[in-house]
């Protein structure tokens, strides 16, 4: 047994809910509460959405860190070469 504190707007907003679609108060927080955890569970960060897309790995260039300051120069010049 759960016994929970509303406030009163929150409290209207579900008994309003409850006359609506004919449903006691318990089974609209039980389905809402169930559909939190649903999605609590199956959340991905957003780490996790790009893990594929960051570091050396993903990239194929193992060396990107260490070499940054050539290749942008050769990038200048090949731009300005004319």
């Amino acid at each position: 047994m759960l016994n929970v504190r509303l406030n009163k707007e929150l409290e209207k907003k579900i008994e309003d809910y409850s006359i609506e679609n004919n449903s006691t108060k318990s089974s609209i927080v039980k389905e809402a509460l169930a559909e939190y955890f649903t999605k609590k569970e199956t959340r991905t960060s957003a780490f996790e959405m790009g893990s594929d897309l960051f570091g050396a790995a993903a990239s194929g260039n193992a060396d990107a860190s260490t070499t940054y300051k050539k290749k942008l120069k050769e990038k200048l010049s090949e731009k300005h070469a004319h």
